[in-house]
């Protein structure tokens, strides 16, 4: 792959429109289209890990994306800094990395249904083991690809969210640039290829066709040649770092918050990162501050700015491997010694004490039932929109949805659509109406 290619301003949608002069580049322009838009609204009020906050507050989706974004937009920015540097003078885009990386972060969660991760378990397990099973004969006898709902999954729904031409929108969905919608696909093959325990994959079968546009103009290469199995775009990894660097470490600010970590083990867990004279000095800052909160939080600075500063290291020392689709793994899984192996701890700790948390295991329970029986209700309405409680609630449903697809892989899709786009607050309270157990106010 080409950074000459691979770093373009072409907007889908109207590839053939030349726009006029903007002060802003299309990269700019990106990150702004995507913060004053209603889906990126919509996830402050959808769960990041632990449930939307009560009197502590915690990350939702919203906040995250925003850290997320900043740590993006200084990855972005330092790998450019090194890339000048390596090819002074070429008439490369290298600026605007550090733009097209926030740009994607922000968007990077904007697929993800309610109800954090469990809410893309729920769906997934919808139709591999509950209600929804039924339907894969018809799905499949249509030419349907079955695996895109049984392994449903966020990123491609983001990519999705969009591109896609919805109902009375503009073709081209968001008409965002190539090199942004990119940015974001961190797994380029179908749900056919999805392989391992993750069963990931980064295009519904509906936005094939426009991920492999995409992929020709920026020169992404298959892989595979017998499968629509293509090598990552290289900015996928800093986005991807930036995720890594933002959920582990607040995730860990947001357990003391809550008092799922106790002052002592927090402090000690961050502090593992550092050693030697560095290590010394975080100690004296430390003793200067007093509220715990604030040291939490100089902790987690000063972490965040090494992992930047290591991710930007391995992403400029593998930049060969990068552009020729042979560097496999996250950039965080090459960080020095001490690092790695801090980030572990945390990771491990995360997963037995946060994760499991009695708070993230009521979310992802109440998840299960509420969209098992959205999606049992709203699957009924679609495919049988003549029947007198269909039409009631089909009305609830926004234009925007194809609820008259045709073919039952159309309709599946519209009710995803539909539930994947909802904040908590909304699943919840339409689920309780719908199933009678709240009115609305007389």
């Amino acid at each position: 792959m080409q950074w000459k290619q691979l770093l373009s301003g072409k907007r889908l949608g109207i590839e053939a429109y030349h726009e006029r002069k903007h002060e802003r580049t299309n990269f700019q322009r990106d990150y702004d289209r995507l913060i004053f838009s209603s889906p990126f609204r919509r996830l402050q009020n959808k769960t990041q890990v632990f449930p939307l906050p009560g009197s502590i507050f915690v990350h939702n989706r919203l906040t995250h994306s925003l850290e997320v974004s900043c740590v993006g937009r200084s990855l972005g920015n330092n790998v450019a800094g090194g890339l000048l540097q390596k090819y002074p003078g070429q008439e490369v885009g290298f600026p605007e990395i550090g733009a097209i990386v926030s740009a994607a972060c922000l968007a990077h969660d904007m697929g993800n249904p309610p109800f954090g991760h469990s809410g893309e378990r729920a769906i997934s397990a919808y139709f591999m083991e509950g209600n929804g099973k039924w339907l894969e004969g018809q799905v499949r006898s249509e030419g349907g690809r079955w695996e895109d709902f049984t392994y449903f999954e966020g990123n491609a729904n983001a990519l999705r969210l969009l591109t896609h031409q919805f109902v009375g929108r503009r073709k081209g969905g968001f008409v965002l640039t190539y090199s942004t919608i990119a940015s974001i696909i961190k797994y380029p093959f179908a749900s056919t290829q999805a392989s391992g325990e993750k069963k990931k994959f980064g295009f519904f079968q509906s936005e094939e066709e426009t991920y492999i546009r995409i992929a020709n103009e920026l020169g992404i290469h298959r892989t595979d040649a017998s499968a629509e199995t293509y090598a990552r775009y290289p900015l996928v990894y800093l986005v991807e770092a930036a995720d890594d660097i933002c959920y582990q470490v607040m995730d860990i600010e947001d357990a003391h918050k809550l008092r799922i970590l106790t002052t002592d083990e927090t402090v000690a867990l961050l502090l593992q990162y550092f050693e030697g004279p560095r290590l010394e000095s975080i100690r004296k800052t430390l003793k200067i501050v007093s509220d715990t909160n604030e040291q939490i939080a100089y902790l987690r600075s000063c972490i965040i700015g090494l992992l930047v500063d290591e991710c930007t290291r391995i992403f400029l020392e593998n930049e060969k491997a990068l552009l020729d689709g042979t560097y496999d793994r996250p950039l965080i899984e090459d960080l020095c010694d001490r690092a790695r192996t801090a980030y572990r701890t945390c990771s491990e700790t995360a997963y037995r004490k946060i994760y499991k948390a009695n708070e993230v295991v009521d979310i992802e329970l109440a998840g299960y039932h509420i969209f098992s029986s959205l999606i049992d209700i709203l699957i009924e309405a679609v495919m049988n929109p003549e029947k007198a409680y269909s039409k009631l609630l089909l009305n609830r449903i926004p234009e925007q949805y194809d609820i008259h697809a045709s073919g039952m892989y159309g309709k599946i899709q519209c009710v995803l659509d539909y539930i994947s786009g909802m904040t908590d607050i909304y699943a919840l309270d339409l689920y309780r109406k719908i199933t009678g157990m709240g009115l609305p106010a007389v």
